[in-house]
């Protein structure tokens, strides 16, 4: 599907104006449709830590509706804990693209799902049911309970027989890190009957996948990676309902796990060119994917159906060396920018995952990562191509080595 056709199936309401819009589209306006009538093009930064007002009893009346249901400030800013204006621009955009009711930012995305499951469990409901693979530390806080919550790891299948009375979150990642495992997110949220499913949706970005629409109730992003799209910002995001939001605005407050007003700035900046560079970076991808597919020196690829800027694959040689070959691609961890980036997650993403689990998932010490730029494509095969070809020399090295050749 071509990028045109793909716009016109994914259009959205243009709030009361009659008539819909395409993702490109709304990826460029959506937060920013009061500037005009402010006399504004570009959105502005406010950086107060706090704001003036002389309405003490009106203040008091705010904080304590606040308070009591966690909806958002009507009316000017009071702290920055409880809000920014720069930070409600990205939240609303975000909330556009994904197809729901609110959003709510974070320092990062690790905060951002750990404020999921302090909300949860506020409630009384510590139990998640989540299947592997995660994010490696997604991984970790869930196994090793340190927010309080108590995890059962399952296959899709098996989600709904390990459902408890106290379950209060089922946790997917699809396309997974780091072998891009895909689930059928339908059938998941089927499975979860009236427990919220969180999906991760970190890789897809809501130009390849909308899981709202799939009945997740929770869309989690890593906002550091495709959503910033630069490597110059760090952030997380989880978009859903207002009921939802209401709680994770409150966890938010308490914690202070806030989002600096540059780096919502910088993410909705981010946004406005998303649809373009997931595509473009997304077609060389495709194009690598079959290339390394066809390369003898690679044992196995990993590549989503619903395509992407990411690839998983396995070489013959020694990872190692392919890490330590490459000259233009940075070997570095994290993902979306516009530059490639490859790394060993037995090494680094998921080293914190014991390896019984790191293995049982599919990530086995072979597998590489590649998070796909905006570079040519012939370029970065030939970096590859050279990178391969020394890990190969390297294991053949190695092979005459043990054998006392």
């Amino acid at each position: 599907m071509d990028a045109r056709s793909q716009d016109t199936q994914n259009r959205f309401p243009i709030g009361d104006l009659p008539g819909l819009r395409a993702l490109a589209t709304e990826a460029v306006h959506a937060g920013r449709e009061d500037l005009v009538a402010q006399g504004l093009h570009a959105a502005p930064i406010d950086l107060s830590t706090t704001y003036p007002s002389y309405d003490s009893r009106g203040e008091a009346a705010r904080i304590d509706a606040f308070a009591a249901d966690g909806g958002e400030l009507t009316g000017p800013p009071v702290y920055a804990r409880l809000g920014n204006p720069t930070v409600s621009r990205f939240e609303t955009a975000l909330a556009r693209l994904e197809g729901t009711e609110s959003a709510v930012a974070f320092a990062s995305g690790m905060a951002a799902l750990s404020a999921v499951l302090l909300a949860r469990n506020a409630l009384g409901l510590r139990h998640v049911v989540a299947v592997r693979p995660l994010y490696g530390c997604s991984d970790h806080l869930l196994n090793a309970g340190l927010l309080g919550s108590e995890v059962t790891w399952t296959d899709p299948a098996g989600i709904a027989a390990a459902l408890r009375p106290d379950t209060g979150l089922v946790v997917v990642e699809s396309p997974a890190n780091p072998t891009l495992a895909e689930v059928d997110l339908r059938a998941i949220a089927h499975a979860c009957g009236s427990v919220p499913l969180l999906v991760d949706n970190t890789f897809a970005t809501p130009v390849l996948q909308r899981p709202a629409e799939h009945g997740a109730r929770l869309v989690l992003h890593s906002a550091t990676k495709y959503l910033g799209g630069h490597g110059d910002v760090m952030g997380g995001v989880v978009a859903c309902d207002e009921e939802l939001a209401s709680r994770l605005r409150q966890v938010r407050f308490a914690t202070g796990a806030v989002l600096h007003p540059l780096a919502g700035y910088l993410l909705l900046r981010g946004l406005s060119t998303l649809p373009i560079r997931v595509r473009a970076a997304s077609a060389t991808a495709a194009e690598l994917a079959g290339r390394l597919a066809a390369d003898p020196r690679v044992a196995r690829v990993h590549y989503p159906r619903i395509g992407g800027a990411m690839i998983a694959f396995e070489v013959h040689g020694d990872p190692h060396a392919v890490i330590g070959g490459v000259r233009l691609i940075t070997p570095a961890v994290s993902l979306g920018s516009v530059d490639t980036l490859i790394q060993h997650p037995a090494s680094i993403s998921h080293r914190i995952v014991d390896e019984p689990d790191r293995q049982g998932a599919g990530v086995s010490d072979r597998l590489l990562r590649l998070s796909v730029g905006l570079e040519d494509v012939e370029d970065l095969w030939t970096d590859l191509d050279g990178a391969l070809g020394a890990a190969s020399t390297d294991g053949e090295r190695r092979t005459e080595e043990v054998a006392g050749r």
